[in-house]
């Protein structure tokens, strides 16, 4: 009895570990060809990213894909809430103009979560290019998000770190959906 639940111990800790690997295969292997067909793809940030999804280790290239653009909507949501608390918190003591641009950049955050929550949809119906128009347009979010802090001289953006990383996410998630659509032809 004991030898066969040795052995049953063994054959699943073995079936958990390579799946694990072919996991961690799927992540390098994607992120890799991300990082050198994209220059907004980094490659220790993609991998980081995705490894740090809940079962992304099991998941195939169409659910890393799916998990590219959950991370999306949580940065998005969580930067929302972010900005949400910075323009609650600082009222007095923030300058005007970055207080106008954080406004700005919630009401373009507050659009993004309902392009990423729409190409989620598209997504999962298999209608790529939907879901890349929804997702190109959070990157132009993050993107106008920043450039309005750059407008005037001697502003310092408070978002640039959280604007990037949306920026990259939406970049993997763009990625994925290339090869995933590449493969499929």
């Amino acid at each position: 009895m004991k030898c066969s639940y040795f052995s049953l111990t063994l054959f699943l800790f073995s079936l958990f570990f390579l799946s694990s690997i072919n996991g961690q295969d799927l992540i390098y292997n994607t992120c890799k060809t991300s990082s050198q067909q994209d220059p907004n793809v980094k490659f220790q940030f993609c991998t980081t990213s995705l490894q740090a999804a809940p079962a992304s280790h099991c998941a195939d290239l169409k659910g890393l894909g799916m998990m590219s653009i959950r991370l999306t909507r949580y940065n998005l949501t969580d930067t929302r809430c972010y900005i949400k608390r910075l323009l609650k918190n600082n009222t007095k003591i923030l300058d005007p103009y970055v207080k106008s641009c954080l406004v700005d950049c919630f009401e373009l955050y507050s659009d993004a979560i309902s392009d990423i929550k729409d190409a989620m949809k598209s997504y999962n119906s298999k209608q790529f290019f939907d879901a890349n128009v929804r997702i190109s347009s959070v990157m132009d979010a993050t993107t106008t998000c920043e450039d309005g802090f750059k407008q005037k001289r001697g502003v310092v953006s408070l978002l640039t770190k959280r604007n990037d990383a949306t920026f990259q996410l939406s970049a993997i998630t763009l990625s994925i959906m290339n090869i995933l659509q590449n493969s499929l032809k």
